[in-house]
This record gives structure tokens, sequence and C-alpha cells, in this order.
């Protein structure tokens, strides 16, 4: 099986850039082209020329020197040749200031990474105009080290690739406390290449999977976490898979929102991120998830990248406010203790903060504070308009947390302590169960008085 890394930005230009070391395996082969050679992919895969339809994303090929790090201060140079006969399906276009292009050559300088971070480049191809979908070529690069030292690899490119798109369940509303929800896993090739060979990915946040099947792998024995390889999968552009049996995964008995996050790739790509986690971790002994063709079990929304799938349970959280009032002449320092409880039964999770707003006239004199360094402080709240708005994190239910404030009285007055819930993140679906909120049975605790009697 050859590693690919795949090409997929909208722009037609070759990019050479240094970045931070970045090493993922996948298990697989790489590009290599003799004893001091780079780490490069040996097959690339290339939208169509003039196709605006392809994964989205960047997956630029990653080179990287094969073993060692870079001593001293010289800058490296990276070159991408087009070999000869290869003119008509790859194409190689510069970006950048210290880079040159002759034909079908392209030199850049790149810094030096560094003893602690390794020197990598990344490179964007395009296919070339005219090419065909199924056309070959090969690239050959080469960087040559601040040292002297010549590495060299060598890529396939093939024009048209394969692209994975997975099914979004709805979400799954009022579940009841610890019972389990299953969920398909289903995955179509919309792209003009085969799938030759098919990773998949899915994890919970706090819900333990139900089942950990024998041909998945669960890193570090985790139970809401699951990696599997089906190398000998082949998907044909257009074609359908579903896994079974279903995914199964246990839900919380008090969290009320939690989700199911589905990934998937084709092995000769790769995920394209730091893919560590693909490497170890214990087998599963349930039964084995069998790829199996034909339609979906269940209407659902196809998009690339993470399916997310919202569970909820049939729960709400009652959060309720408390502070005392204040007594003392004008200019007296007092403490006030400012606590929100939650009775439950359910955990919303982090998502409310607590809003205290001071008598007029009353100042405060000390405030909450957080560690961020080593004897290193500042301010826990964050001030808006003459209010300090305090994150109440994840607050399980019977738990309370208090935040301390001194002030400094002014005349008789009343100030106020509410909850505020907060804003909705934009890139969570418009279906994202979190979005509810604490859903408080009784929100008229959710607001108190702050009272200097004087």
């Amino acid at each position: 099986m050859r590693t690919a890394a795949k090409w997929t930005g909208g722009v037609t230009a070759l990019v050479l850039l240094l970045v931070g070391l970045n090493w993922w395996s996948t298990g697989e082969p790489f590009g290599l082209d003799g004893p001091r050679a780079l780490n490069a992919p040996a097959v690339h895969y290339l939208r169509p020329h003039g196709d605006r339809h392809g994964l989205a994303g960047d997956r630029a090929i990653v080179l990287t020197p094969k073993g060692g790090s870079e001593t001293g201060s010289d800058p490296h140079r990276i070159t991408a040749d087009v070999e000869p006969g290869s003119q008509d399906v790859v194409a190689l276009r510069e970006n950048g200031p210290d880079c040159t292009r002759t034909g079908t050559h392209i030199a850049c300088t790149v810094a030096v990474g560094g003893a602690t971070h390794p020197s990598q480049a990344r490179v964007t191809a395009l296919a070339a105009p005219g090419s065909h979908v199924g056309d070959v070529g090969h690239l050959r690069f080469t960087f040559t080290r601040g040292d002297g030292k010549v590495l060299t690899a060598r890529t396939e490119v093939v024009v048209g690739e394969p692209v994975v798109e997975i099914g979004r369940p709805a979400p799954v509303k009022d579940v009841r406390p610890g019972a389990v929800v299953s969920l398909p896993f289903v995955v179509r090739n919309t792209g003009e290449r085969p799938v030759e060979g098919l990773g998949v990915r899915f994890s919970s946040g706090e819900m333990e999977l139900a089942e950990r099947n024998a041909n998945c792998r669960y890193p570090q024995g985790r139970r809401h976490y699951a990696v599997c390889r089906f190398p000998d999968l082949r998907i044909a552009p257009g074609e359908t898979v579903v896994l079974r049996p279903a995914l199964r995964v246990r839900a919380s008995k008090t969290l009320m929102y939690d989700e199911v996050t589905q990934s998937a790739w084709p092995l000769d790509v790769g995920p394209g991120d730091n893919s560590a986690w693909l490497n170890g971790g214990d087998q599963g002994d349930g039964p084995p998830l069998t790829p199996t063709s034909g339609p979906p079990p269940a209407a659902l929304t196809f998009a690339q990248g993470d399916a997310r799938t919202s569970v909820g349970l049939a729960l709400r959280s009652d959060y309720a406010v408390f502070a005392g009032d204040l007594r003392g002449a004008p200019g007296t320092e007092r403490r006030l203790d400012v606590t929100v409880r939650n009775a439950g039964p359910g955990d919303p999770g982090a998502r409310s903060s607590l809003v205290f707003t001071p008598p007029p006239g009353t100042e405060v004199t000390e405030e909450p504070m957080e560690e961020i360094d080593e004897d290193a402080y500042e301010p826990y709240c964050r001030h808006e308009k003459g209010s300090y708005v305090c994150g109440i994190g994840e607050l399980a239910p019977g738990k309370s947390r208090t935040f301390t404030f001194t002030v400094r009285l002014g005349e008789p007055g009343a100030g106020s302590v509410r909850l505020k819930d907060w804003p909705l993140d934009p890139s969570d679906p418009p279906d994202q169960l979190s979005r509810l909120g604490r859903q408080d049975p009784d929100p008229t605790n959710d607001t108190t008085s702050v009272t200097v009697l004087g």
C-alpha cells in the first residue's frame, strides 16, 4: 500500500513553505530515493484541471528529511522537477519571493529548522491543462541541506482524486441516562478515482463505546475512541459503503450534551494531520466491523471531514446563585462571596458565566485571580461595562463554585448577580443540541441582588 498526501487547494500554484516539524506515520512506505532520502508520499492525487469539486482544505505534498536534525545556520535549498514525459500531467508554479521557476523546474530557499525542529517543506502542485483523469506522471524533489548533504525523493502524481464523504446522522434527542445509542457509519466516494483502502475513526467526548470491534484498535485502552483499517476495501467513484454493525455508545448518566465524531480517509492518502494516534492501542473483542455496499439505512447529510452528531439526555439542570447583603459605612471594606450551585439533575457542561454588577458607588478592590505561570497571576473574570463576568466552568450536579470579591462600600444601594449562557459557537451545526443550554427548570433563582444596607 502506498502512502499519499493529497493536494486540494483552490489556487493554481506551487507553494514551498518551511514549517515546524510534524512527524506522522500511517505505517506505509514513502517515496524514498537513496540512502540519505526525504520522507515523501509515494503517490499524490491531483484535482482535474478546471474541476471545482474535490476535497476541501489543503493537502500539500510534505517533504521531511529522513533521520537526524540540521545544524548550522546556512539556509536550505529545495527544488521540484517535473520529470521528462510528465509535462502534460502536472504543472508547477512558484508562489513566494524566495522561489524561482524555469519551465518544469522550481527552486526555493528556506530557513534553517534547527536542532529541535528539523526542516520540513510543503509543495502544492496542480494538474496540467489538457490532462485527463487517470494520467500518471512523476515529480522529483531535491533537498540540499545547509551542511551540503543532498536528500532526494520521487513522487508519482495521478490526475483525479478519491473524495470520501461521511454521512452525518441526525441529532439524537431525549435519551434516557445511561442508555445505549446506535448510529450508522456510512461513507461514499464522490471523486474520480477509487478509494484504495479505508481508514476510519470514531470517538465521543465522555460516552463510552458500548462495543469494541475486533478489527479496530483502542489507543491507550480508552473506551470512547477507536481507529479501524480496511486495507482491502475498494470504493469505486459514486459508490456508498455502510459499516455494520452500527456504532453503539452508552450515554452518560448526567452529562446533558455529548457528541459522536466520525472520520474516514483513503489509506493511501492518510488523514492529513499529526496521526501518531493511528498506531498502537488495544484490539477489540466484539464483532468485527464489516463494510457492505448499498444505500444508507437512514436519511443522512453527507459532508467531508469530521461528522459530528449530537446526543442529548432527557434531563434539565437547575442552576441557582447566592450572595449576601453588605453592611457598613461608606469606605468600609467587606468580603463578598458569590456562589453558583447546580441542583441537577443534569450537567450541561461548561457553557455559563456569572455576572456580578456591584451596587452604585461600591468599588471592587480585590477580585478572583488565576495562576497563569509560577507566581504569576491575572484576573479570572472579564471586565465588561462595570460588571465582572466569570466563567463557571463545568459544574456537576450537587456541586457549587464560589467567587470571592473584596469591595469598598459606597452609599446604600443595590447591585446584582445573574447567570448568563455563553453565545452560540458559529462553527457548530445549526442542529447542535448543546445550543439548548441549561434548560433550567426554575430560572427565577438565576438572579439575586447584592445590597449595601449601610
